[in-house]
Parts: C-alpha cells; sequence; structure tokens
C-alpha cells in the first residue's frame, strides 16, 4: 500500500463520477482517484442499439454546464473526430446512445487516474491519520490493493431490479440491461413477453418488432402502468430539474416528498413520444403483410411467476388492477424491463457507523449530497431520490452537483454555481405567506 493520502476516492466510475474526474482534473489544489471493477467505461451496453438515443441534449455532457471552456466537452470531443459539422448539419440536440458512450470513453482515456479492473472489498476509517482505507482486488490477477482517501465519493449506482416474485426463477429470463446478449437466443422462441413500460422496454419492444414476420414470434407487453407514458418534456416541466425545484423538493416533509415521488415516475421514466409513434406505426404496418401476434395490456400487476419444466415457458399471474381481474400469461422469453434500484454496498459495512441513515435504511442525504454526520467526507452520485427526487439520475443536474462537491471539498467555489434558472416560483415566499393565529376552542 502507497502511504499517499488522496483528498477523494471516487467508487464507481459512471457518467457521474466519470464528471467528476474531467471537472477535478485542472484543479491543482484537489488529488483525486476513481475506481471501478469494470475493465473500461461501458454505459449500459446491453441497451446500445444503433439508433437510440439519450433523453437529454448534449449539453449535459460531462463537464459544458459547469464549464463550457472545458476540454472534455462534447463539442471538442466530436470535433476531434472530424464530425464537428456533421453533428451541425444533423441539427439534433440529443445525442445517440452509442455516441454518448464513446465520447464518454474517450474522455475516459484522457485521464491518468481512473484504476478499472479493481473491485473495493471493504473500507475502514483511520482515526491516526484522519481517512478511509479503502480495500480493494484486483479483477485481474486476484492480488490485493488499498487506498487512502480523506473523502469518499460513493457512485456504485443502482442495480437492475427484479420483482420479488422473479428473484429465485427457474428458467433464461433476463433483465432488460442484458437485451443485446441474449436477443438471438430469445428470438428462436415462439413467445417473448416484455414486462416493464419506461424506455427501455419500450426500445426492446421496438427492437423486437423489426424482425416479427421473419422468426413469428408472439410478442406481449405488459405494465403495471394504465397507460404507456410519454415523456413530459415541455419547457415548463423541465425547469423543474433546477436548482430550485431541487431546494423545494428537499424541504418538503418526508410524507409529501414520498408522494411526489410516486407522482412523477413518468417525468423521469416515461417514453420518448417519436419511440411510441414508431412502436404503432409498426405494428400497423407489419399486419398489412401478416396477422403478427402482438399484445400489449396496461394496468396488469405482476403478482407470480414460475418457470414450468412441463410446458418449457413461463406461467405468470397478472392482476388487472382496474379490473381487479387475475389472469394467466404464459410465454416462453420472458424480459424483465423493470428499472434499477439502489442497495447498500457491502464495502460500506465497515464505516456505516460514520454515515447518516433514514428509518428505510437508505442514505440520508444533506442538501449538498453528503451523507456523513459532519457534512465533509462522504459524497452520494445518484442515491439521493428519496431526499432530492427525480432528477436524481438526470445527466442534466450532473455537473451542478459536481460543482457543489467540488465547492465542498476545496471550500471555495471553483466552479460558479447557477442559483436560480428558472422563470416559474415553486415555493411559497416569506413575506408573501399569510400566517392567520390559532383559533382557540
Amino acid at each position: 500500500m502507497s502511504d499517499e493520502i488522496y483528498d477523494f476516492a471516487g467508487i464507481g466510475i459512471g457518467p457521474f463520477n466519470l464528471s467528476l474526474a474531467c471537472l477535478t482534473a485542472p484543479i491543482p489544489d484537489l488529488n483525486g482517484i476513481f475506481i471501478d471493477r469494470a475493465s473500461r467505461f461501458d454505459w449500459h451496453p446491453g441497451l446500445l442499439f444503433d439508433d437510440a438515443r439519450l433523453q437529454t441534449p448534449f449539453m449535459s455532457d460531462l463537464v459544458t454546464l459547469a464549464d463550457p471552456t472545458s476540454p472534455f466537452s462534447f463539442l471538442n470531443y466530436i470535433k476531434e473526430q472530424g464530425r464537428l459539422y456533421s453533428f451541425y448539419i444533423r441539427e439534433n440536440f440529443f445525442l445517440l446512445r452509442n455516441e454518448y458512450n464513446q465520447y464518454c470513453q474517450w474522455a475516459a482515456s484522457r485521464l491518468s487516474n481512473l484504476e478499472y479492473d479493481t473491485e473495493v472489498l471493504n473500507i475502514t476509517y483511520d482515526s491516526n491519520r484522519a481517512c478511509y482505507e479503502i480495500h480493494a482486488r484486483s479483477t485481474k490477477d486476484g492480488s490485493d490493493k488499498s487506498y487512502l482517501a480523506r473523502r469518499l465519493i460513493l457512485g456504485s449506482g443502482p442495480q437492475p431490479h427484479v420483482p420479488f416474485c422473479c428473484e429465485d426463477m427457474a428458467g433464461d429470463a433476463i433483465h432488460a440491461s442484458q437485451y443485446l446478449y441474449h436477443k438471438q437466443r430469445l428470438q428462436q422462441k415462439r413467445s417473448i413477453t416484455v414486462v416493464g413500460s419506461g424506455q427501455s422496454a419500450a426500445e426492446i419492444v421496438l427492437d423486437l418488432l423489426q424482425d416479427i414476420l421473419q422468426y413469428e414470434y408472439e410478442l406481449s407487453w405488459i405494465t403495471r402502468s394504465p397507460r404507456f407514458f410519454p415523456l413530459e418534456y415541455s419547457k415548463l416541466t423541465l425547469e423543474m430539474t433546477s436548482p430550485e425545484y431541487v431546494d423545494y423538493f428537499y424541504n418538503l416533509p418526508e410524507t409529501t416528498r414520498r408522494k411526489l415521488n410516486r407522482d412523477h415516475v413518468h417525468l423521469a421514466k416515461g417514453i420518448n413520444g417519436d419511440t411510441i409513434n414508431q412502436i404503432f406505426d409498426t405494428i400497423y404496418a407489419k399486419r398489412l403483410v401478416k396477422d403478427v401476434k402482438v399484445k400489449l395490456m396496461t394496468n396488469s400487476a405482476l403478482e407470480t411467476a414460475v418457470f414450468s419444466n412441463q410446458h418449457a415457458c413461463y406461467e405468470l399471474e397478472f392482476l388487472q388492477r382496474e379490473q381487479g381481474k387475475r389472469y394467466l400469461h404464459q410465454s416462453e422469453g420472458l424480459i424483465m424491463a423493470t428499472g434499477y434500484a439502489f442497495h447498500v454496498p457491502a464495502y460500506l459495512e465497515g464505516i456505516a457507523s460514520r454515515i447518516r441513515w433514514n428509518e428505510k435504511g437508505q442514505y440520508d442525504t444533506a442538501r449538498y449530497y453528503t451523507v456523513d454526520h459532519d457534512n465533509q467526507e462522504i459524497f452520494v452520485q445518484n442515491a439521493e431520490h428519496a431526499s432530492h427526487g427525480f432528477v436524481t439520475p438526470d445527466l442534466g443536474m450532473c455537473c451542478y452537483r459536481n460543482a457543489h462537491i467540488i465547492r465542498q471539498m476545496l471550500g471555495y467555489e471553483f466552479y460558479p454555481i447557477e442559483k436560480r434558472i428558472a422563470f416559474q416560483e415553486f415555493s411559497v415566499s416569506a413575506e408573501r405567506e399569510i400566517r392567520r393565529p390559532e383559533v382557540v376552542v
């Protein structure tokens, strides 16, 4: 183990911590290291369809909204690739996801403090040296590795979520995040069912529709949502991805925040309207050629799931929630597009007492992304949904979060942070609030 004590260590190298690596690169007063068990940056490779695009504009890259002059910007990348004029002529603010992934890989290749092939096993606190000791292992040769850091940036990210009734199920069902790795196998089956209704589910359904005439499988798309919600993308709604709205949301009562997080599901997990229209148009066009078997069902909550060896298929029981009726659905192939959920990483067990937790066992995150008792040492990336709301995973808020993290580590503002960007007001100011005297009975 080296005796060097880093100013901070970022655990996990997804877009948010990669952004932090880019933004801290030119700061001489910060010396950080980033650690990930993967062999390189690769953003949802199981869903990198050729024509899939981001749901946020290209300015939500790794650095631009904090520092438009950064050499790590997407525009600098596309210029280096000799494609700037092609991007200009394309006249589309929304990057292809493959393009975004390649851009992030380019940025990662320009950084010298990213340690891949390194799995964090546990973390302890060294009170004598006032720093954290990160115990890790090389995924290549199994050798031990360790790092010392005064602060931690936790960016391991959420993990694929499957319904409880599917956790120990037999068969070869997959989570949507693995779709492209299993596509050819799935297309050999007589029936395929996609459960869930976010953007990933829609893209998989659209992809499977392309080849439905060739393979002649039955395709079902089933969701518990009351409809296939389009992503709300009007400009005044987009103002909710703002510092003002985060302030407003953070200061609401916890019960109100929980309700809003349920109500806001379609704001963060809706489907791009163009994708919905493409699905409809594709079904329409395919049925002009042949009566393809496509079934779309809403209001259907999956209650039980078993794999029948006798029939070589999944037997899924759904509850149609508005009718209160249950029905059986059988399918040879099953794709669970059921999203992602945050799990507390096991490597935090050794420092759990240094972290604030809420009653649900989640991080009790302070307004500016700290979870340690003194709000100085442990920061989180994309793990504050309960306290900060639906904007938590939004790429457009990445630079804002990282600018705050950098300010707290330095003790001064390195990147100017916008305090107000929205035209609308979300909260009632103290000057305008009407306070009526309590009536004593």
